[in-house]
């Protein structure tokens, strides 16, 4: 039997020797490699980046203003969409202003009532004083014809003494005394009567004088625009004018309309959110780093953002304002 079973093939020593030395060249350049880049990171990392910190947990915000009615009413018209730009004052909504129109109306009446009041009144002041001046021409008439009174009275006593004093003589008959004592009764009457005209007249001249001193308190140092009634009427027509003035909802800043809430024929309330408008303009990013993250970030440093829109190509530079 024949043996056919393959030989071994004998090692060259030399050839083995020649690959663990080219195996060892390519590690230790491999070493080097490693250890420059680890040195290059190293300096990057002591120059560079140790300086920056960054993340992707990150959103954009801004202060939305809340778009809201100050008066109630319906809807008759709606003049915005869902991201719309808008300037500050631009008329978002209308509503029925039918109500208000009638309210401004009313106020403007009761204005011009006021004011008419007080034209009244200043004239009155006239008016007044003549009535003061006239009862006290009244009063003097009333002393004047009391004095007369009080003169034939004084007369008829005088006659009537004198006929008394010699009527016992029968000097003077039983009838021409009676007349005497009559007409002393009735100058004494007519005594009484201008005695009550004098009451009466300066009762009227004090009347006229109160009336006159109230009225005047009321125009005093005024005009007929610092009138304290036509000055709350003012304020009802300026209330009334507003009222109406605010049933149009306008844009309170300049930005985007958002998160519309609003049909036409919706019946609103005051304080009841219809839209908000965000200020494009004035975006702001808020950015959650870890705690140790933010040992060295001050406000103020600056910052660069990218967009996931956007990606590398688009940056956008800011700066820090805040931590929250």
């Amino acid at each position: 039997m024949t043996d056919t079973s393959p030989e071994t093939p004998a090692v060259d020593p030399a050839l083995t020797q020649s690959r663990k030395a080219a195996r060892k060249r390519w590690l230790v350049r491999l070493a080097v490699i490693l250890a420059m880049i680890g040195l290059a990171w190293g300096v990057w990392y002591v120059l560079v980046a140790r300086n920056f910190v960054s993340t992707d947990n990150a959103y954009v915000n801004a202060q939305t203003a809340q778009v809201t009615p100050l008066v109630a009413g319906s809807a008759t018209e709606v003049l915005v969409r869902d991201t719309q730009q808008v300037k500050a004052g631009d008329v978002l909504v209308r509503l029925d202003q039918a109500d208000a129109k009638i309210a401004l109306a009313q106020a403007e009446a009761d204005l011009v009532a006021a004011r008419r009041r007080f034209r009244q009144t200043v004239a009155n002041n006239s008016a007044l004083a003549a009535q003061v001046d006239s009862s006290g021409a009244g009063l003097t008439q009333a002393q004047a014809r009391y004095r007369t009174a009080q003169a034939e009275h004084d007369k008829a006593r005088i006659d009537l003494q004198r006929r008394e004093n010699v009527a016992a003589s029968g000097a003077v008959s039983g009838e021409e005394l009676t007349q005497a004592r009559k007409a002393f009764a009735t100058t004494l009457a007519a005594l009484d009567a201008a005695r009550g005209a004098i009451d009466e007249a300066s009762s009227s001249r004090r009347a006229a004088q109160g009336q006159l001193a109230a009225n005047t308190a009321l125009v005093s140092g005024l005009s007929e625009n610092t009138d304290p009634a036509v000055l709350a009427a003012m304020a009802r027509r300026d209330a009334a004018q507003l009222d109406l003035d605010r049933t149009e909802i306008r844009a309170p800043i300049d930005g985007v309309v958002s998160k519309l809430q609003v049909q036409i024929g919706q019946r609103l309330n005051p304080g009841q959110i219809v839209m908000a408008v965000v200020p494009l303009a004035n975006v702001y990013v808020e950015a959650n780093f870890k705690e140790n993250q933010l040992r060295r970030v001050r406000i103020g440093m600056p910052a660069e953002l990218t967009a996931d829109l956007y990606g590398s190509s688009v940056t956008y530079r800011g700066k820090v304002v805040g931590f929250s």
